[in-house]
């Protein structure tokens, strides 16, 4: 049976330690949702032998709770029932395969979003991070530090969230506990701030630079003009720069989160999106609501407080923690 299937021979053959760890992340952290989702699917299983219009409707209730969002999940029950018919399914216990095989395939289908960071081969590679506030943004920079940090790099952060009482001092001492080098000023045009930092990167041959934003999206107007003087300031002084605009959500707001990617899709180029605080909620259906709502790639995925819990966004390894128990034990 198609990805049903190809899910299991492939994980088999993740065989090396990091994608076992990562695994084993993806499983503890989408262990709310999968409880929730995976467990409701089941009873609808036990409860409906033959596929019915019930059988639908509450399955579409289903999946509108695990924040998979309504639009994308009227397309999918659409597509859904055109492959029991065309196929001539009755058996609810084979629908729930080729559930699976539907959403990955919303994932997967239409243009493709890559999950890489786009680095630069030729000096620092910036990464300017953007959302609104209490997110988990200025976490979610550090923990960034910290895995390129581990993987040989020489990180430095720019605090461009210049007004926010409290944010720059918050910021350099996430530097000074991942070793980080750090750049900011208080209360001082954040163009400025970032444009002395990115000297003070070509300086210091820096690999990667992650710039903190201001959170303030009640004035569009405002952020919209901040966002364009920084893209100017960064792109004037290191070509083709920044080289990604991540969008920080937490994933526990639901379609809130969707909300927000679509107003800061309209006021800069967003480039991927970090799903924090997956791990704390039963709504990790938003990883396909964002896919289908805004078309960002989702590129890391918060899923603990540690700092080695930020990981890199894997759909396979996503839909085997979401299925997990399904795809087990159909061994």
């Amino acid at each position: 049976m198609g990805l049903f299937n190809k899910f299991k021979d492939a994980f088999k053959k993740k065989d090396t330690t990091n994608v076992k760890e990562d695994v084993k992340a993806y499983d503890k952290g989408l262990e709310k949702t999968r409880k929730e989702f995976v467990n409701e699917l089941n009873v609808l299983g036990l409860k409906y032998n033959k596929v019915t219009d019930e059988y639908f409707e509450e399955l579409e209730n289903i999946l509108i709770m695990a924040d998979i969002g309504v639009n994308t999940v009227m397309k999918f029950i659409d597509r859904l029932k055109a492959r029991v018919k065309k196929e001539n399914i009755s058996d609810t216990k084979y629908l729930q395969e080729v559930i699976v095989d539907e959403l990955f395939i919303i994932y997967v289908s239409g243009e493709y979003l890559s999950d890489k960071i786009n680095m630069n081969p030729n000096g620092p590679t910036v990464i300017l991070m953007v959302g609104v506030n209490g997110v988990g943004k200025t976490t979610t920079i550090a923990k960034l530090a910290y895995k390129y940090i581990n993987e040989g790099k020489k990180v430095m952060m720019i605090a461009g969230d210049t007004f926010r009482a409290g944010a720059v001092p918050q910021l350099e001492e996430w530097a000074n506990k991942t070793g980080a080098l750090f750049y900011g000023k208080s209360n001082t045009d954040p163009a400025g701030v970032i444009y002395d930092g990115l000297v003070k990167a070509k300086e210091e041959k820096v690999d990667i630079v992650l710039i903190d934003t201001a959170g303030r999206l009640q004035n569009k107007v405002n952020l919209m003009k901040e966002l364009e003087k920084i893209n100017k300031v960064i792109g004037t002084h290191i070509e083709g720069a920044p080289h990604e605009t991540l969008l920080v959500i937490d994933a526990s707001t639901g379609q809130n989160g969707i909300l927000q990617a679509e107003s800061f899709k309209e006021i800069t180029n967003i480039t991927g999106i970090v799903l924090t605080k997956l791990d704390g909620t039963a709504k990790g259906g938003i990883v396909l609501a964002i896919k289908e709502g805004v078309n960002i790639p989702v590129k890391f995925i918060g899923l603990g407080e540690k700092m080695e819990d930020l990981k890199t966004f894997d759909i396979e390894t996503y839909i085997y923690g979401l299925f997990k128990d399904m795809i087990d034990d159909g061994e």
